[in-house]
């Protein structure tokens, strides 16, 4: 089974830039996607980044343009570059891989989760 660790996190003022990465251990897949997610207090999980088999990249709406995930195959390992930080955008930022096919990149159904990483942006 899949294992990942996601690091990064911290405190950024409004406008700021953070890199998360995510560290998978275990068999990868090369049908696996890979995701970052993020979830404050009583929203629900949201599918930021995700990347695929071909390394096509999906975004969510809101951080197109701002928001950069890539990957590392042979080493386990995925990012995710986000510039232009907002308040509204603090939360836990998690790390997910798992089999994926059309539709599901940005979906919250992985089975393979990381425990988080925490991203404060303050005003």
């Amino acid at each position: 089974q899949v294992q990942v660790t996601e690091s990064g996190g911290g405190s950024v003022q409004s406008g700021g830039s953070l890199r998360l990465s995510c560290v998978a251990s275990g068999t990868i897949m090369d049908s696996y996607c890979w995701a970052w997610f993020r979830q404050s207090p009583g929203k629900p999980r949201e599918g930021v980044a995700a990347i695929d088999r071909d390394v096509r990249n999906f975004y969510a709406d809101s951080v197109k343009g701002r928001f950069t995930i890539s990957r590392d195959v042979a080493e386990k390992t995925l990012w995710l570059d986000m510039r232009k930080l907002q308040p509204e955008e603090t939360a836990m930022y998690c790390c997910a891989a798992d089999w994926c096919w059309p539709g599901k990149e940005l979906s919250a159904d992985y089975t393979n989760w990381g425990q988080g990483t925490h991203v404060t942006v303050s005003s």
